[in-house]
């Protein structure tokens, strides 16, 4: 047997009864290898080499991205969409094969997903003159332009809304342990995964600082797609970064030092990585659906409290959106904003790659803002 690894990272096998025959089939795999370029020069390759030779060139992937991309790949397109001639595949076909993905019920986030897969795909065989133009450009736009669908910003909670929150899960019997991880990710603004990946060394008291330099991530992998934790640089350089704690981050780390001191340290190993901060009542560092089945739990709770105690009080009821803990990432980004002009700081904090992401979340906040401007203004001001 021979074995060898294709492109996409995927382990192959080849069989053979004598060691005569499977070194002939060895010079057989690599004369295709090398007519597979040759066809791929003459405009004759199809989807699943292009995909394949893309892949091959993505080594600065972080591994989760990586398997992700082969997965989704494989299993929405190979089998049949990936056999065409990559020269003749037009804007149409792209986008009909999308459509004909929604109506098999695919979601929207699958599609974009495989969309990130072919878009860069078909990019390199433009810059190879392989074809003139990308047929997958504009794609998504049409597709969520015919499925009605709107690409606004993603809002944060209102001050009443973050308060009401914070105050049920402090005050509340069941959910009060919640409270020191959703402090850290209001008073951080940390990606999920930077939160969960926190270690007890990455917290700096005497210098009040917090320093972000990995994620942990939750993917499926090998063949029989089991999920496992894995630790990750940040998704971009600018992910690097640290943080000033605090008082009440400050608070809710002292809070579970103690907590852990008394019940006993987590054991969690993850790819040489221990002293987890976060960890669940089995002592196994947490993950982020968990965390997020938590805030629908909590936010449904205290809805449900919320209107029958408003209707009693006869006001209007403050109730919590539908809402994930990247949305408390948003949350923290529109109070420091409402508070920071310098987008630089801004953006550093944020660990924002692209200053456009900071600007937005910043014109989002800053037009809230304009009304309690104005009030201000109409009491200090005379226009006559």
């Amino acid at each position: 047997v021979y074995t060898y690894t294709n492109p996409v990272g995927k382990r192959c096998y080849i069989y053979a009864n004598t060691l005569m025959e499977l070194r002939e089939k060895e010079d057989e795999l690599k004369r295709d290898q090398l007519d597979g370029i040759d066809s791929y020069v003459a405009g004759k390759a199809d989807l699943d080499f292009l995909v394949d030779r893309y892949m091959a060139t993505k080594n600065n992937l972080a591994s989760s991205t990586y398997a992700n991309y082969c997965y989704t790949y494989d299993h929405f397109c190979s089998d049949g969409f990936g056999k065409r001639k990559v020269t003749e595949l037009r804007y149409s076909d792209v986008l009909n094969f999308y459509l004909s993905l929604i109506d098999k019920g695919i979601k929207v986030k699958s599609v974009e997903s495989l969309h990130c897969v072919l878009h860069p795909a078909f990019d390199m065989a433009v810059r190879d003159d392989i074809i003139r133009k990308n047929p997958t450009d504009g794609v998504m736009a049409e597709l969520k332009k015919n499925l009605g669908m709107k690409t606004g910003v993603r809002h944060a909670l209102t001050i009443p809304q973050q308060r009401a929150f914070m105050e049920y899960i402090a005050t509340h019997p069941i959910y009060f342990h919640w409270w020191p991880i959703f402090t850290v990710f209001l008073g951080t603004g940390c990606r999920i995964g930077e939160v969960l990946g926190l270690r007890w060394e990455d917290i700096d008291y005497e210098k009040r600082i917090i320093s972000i330099n990995h994620n942990l991530t939750y993917y499926p992998v090998g063949e029989d797609r089991a999920s496992e934790n894995h630790i990750s640089t940040p998704k971009t350089e600018a992910g690097m970064r640290t943080i000033p704690m605090l008082d009440t981050v400050k608070d809710a780390f002292e809070m579970i030092w103690e907590e852990q001191k008394e019940n006993g340290w987590t054991d969690a190993e993850i790819d040489g990585m221990t002293g987890f901060v976060f960890c669940n009542r089995y002592g196994n560092v947490m993950n982020a659906q968990s965390v997020n089945r938590a805030i629908k739990r909590i936010s449904s709770a205290y809805n449900a409290t919320e209107e029958v105690e408003a209707k009693k009080e006869h006001r209007e009821p403050v109730l919590l959106p539908d809402f994930s803990a990247h949305s408390l990432r948003h949350t923290f980004c529109t109070r420091l904003c409402e508070r920071e002009t310098n987008l630089k700081i801004i953006q550093s904090i944020m660990g924002h790659k692209d200053i456009q992401t900071t600007m937005d979340i910043y014109a989002e906040a800053t037009e809230e803002k304009k009304q309690e401007t104005f009030e201000h203004l109409a009491a200090t001001m005379d226009v006559f």
